[in-house]
C-alpha cells in the first residue's frame, strides 16, 4: 500500500513524460508501417512482456483470470484504448506531433464531464469555463485560413474523447482488480482489435513483403513504445490510479502535450506560431483550471482567518 500520494503522482507524471516523448517516434515509424499494423505489433509485444512478468514473478495472480468481471472490465478499457491509439496514430499521418500532443491533452478537460455523466461525480462551474477555454484554444491551434479542421486534427480530437473515457473507466475498475492482470487483458484487447482492423483496412501484405517492419525507425519505435510507453506505462497507470481520482490523474496527464511539444521542438524543429501558441496556452489553462479546488482554497483561507482571530 502506498502511504504517500505524492509517490503515485510522481509515477503518473513519469507516465505522462513517456507518452509525450513518443509522438515523434511513432510519427517516424508510421511513415513505413501503417498505423493499425504498427499498433498490432506494439500492443502484442507489450502484452507478451507483461504475461512473461506474470509467469516469472507473480504466478499466484493467475487465479484472478477466473473472474469474469475482470475480463469484462479489461475488454472495456482495451476498447477505449484501441480507439484512442488507433485514431491518434492515424491522425499523426496528417498533422504535426506538437498539435497532436496538445489536442490529445484536451481529454483532460473531458474527464470531469464524463465522470459526471457516467459515474455521477460532482460537476461545478469550473468545468464549463474550462471547456470553453479548451474549445477556444483548440480553435486557435487547429484552424488556420479556413473554418475547417485538418483531417488529422479531427482524428486526434476523437482520440481525446476515447482517452478521456479510458481514464474514467480506469478510475472505476483499477481499485477492484489485480493491476497486472487487468493491464494484460486491456493490452491484448487492443492488439486483437488492431489486428482485425489492419486485416481489412491496410495493405499489410505489401508492408511485410517489403520488410518495412525491419526499418530502423520502426524497430526503435516498437521497442520503446511496446516496453516503456505501453507495458510499463499502462501497468503504472492502472496500479497508481487506484490511489487517486480520475480528476487528479487528468491534471497530471495535462503535462503530456507539453512534453510532446518540447520533444517535437528538440527532435524535429517544429515551431508553433503566435496564434497556435495562444491556443496551446488556452488549452493548458482550461486543463489546469478544471482541477483547481477553489472551494477548498476558500475554506482553508477562512480557517486561517479564524485561527488568527
Amino acid at each position: 500500500m502506498i502511504k504517500k500520494p505524492w509517490f503515485a503522482d510522481f509515477n503518473l507524471l513519469l507516465v505522462a513524460l513517456i507518452w509525450g516523448t513518443t509522438f515523434v517516434i511513432v510519427q517516424k515509424a508510421i511513415a513505413f508501417l501503417e498505423p493499425y499494423s504498427f499498433n498490432t505489433i506494439r500492443f502484442s509485444f507489450a502484452a507478451l512482456i507483461l504475461v512473461l512478468i506474470l509467469f516469472l514473478f507473480n504466478s499466484s495472480s493467475l487465479i484472478h483470470f477466473k473472474n469474469k468481471n475482470l475480463w469484462i472490465s479489461g475488454v472495456i478499457l482495451g476498447f477505449w484504448l484501441f480507439l484512442g491509439y488507433g485514431l491518434q496514430t492515424v491522425g499523426l499521418l496528417y498533422t504535426t506531433s506538437s498539435k497532436a500532443g496538445f489536442i490529445t491533452g484536451l481529454s483532460v478537460v473531458l474527464v470531469p464531464l464524463f465522470s459526471y455523466i457516467l459515474l455521477k461525480h460532482k460537476l461545478n462551474w469550473q468545468v464549463g469555463i474550462s471547456s470553453l477555454l479548451a474549445v477556444a484554444g483548440l480553435y486557435l491551434l487547429t484552424i488556420h485560413n479556413s473554418l475547417t479542421l485538418n483531417v488529422g486534427d479531427a482524428y486526434v480530437l476523437l482520440c481525446a474523447v476515447s482517452f478521456a473515457l479510458h481514464i474514467v473507466f480506469t478510475g472505476k475498475f483499477a481499485g477492484s482488480f489485480n493491476a497486472l492482470c487487468l493491464t494484460v487483458i486491456q493490452l491484448a484487447t487492443v492488439s486483437v482489435l488492431s489486428f482485425f482492423t489492419a486485416l481489412f483496412t491496410e495493405n499489410w501484405r505489401e508492408m511485410f513483403a517489403a520488410k518495412m517492419v525491419l526499418q530502423p525507425e520502426v524497430i526503435t519505435a516498437l521497442v520503446i513504445t511496446a516496453l516503456f510507453a505501453t507495458a510499463l506505462a499502462f501497468l503504472a497507470q492502472t496500479y497508481f490510479q487506484s490511489f487517486t481520482t480520475p480528476a487528479r490523474v487528468a491534471l497530471i496527464f495535462a503535462m503530456e502535450p507539453v512534453f510532446a511539444a518540447i520533444t517535437a521542438f528538440l527532435m524535429l524543429g517544429e515551431r508553433l506560431g503566435p496564434k497556435a501558441l495562444t491556443g496551446c496556452f488556452f488549452i493548458l489553462l482550461g486543463m489546469i483550471l478544471s482541477e483547481i479546488k477553489f472551494n477548498d482554497l476558500f475554506i482553508k483561507r477562512k480557517q486561517k482567518e479564524w485561527d488568527l482571530s
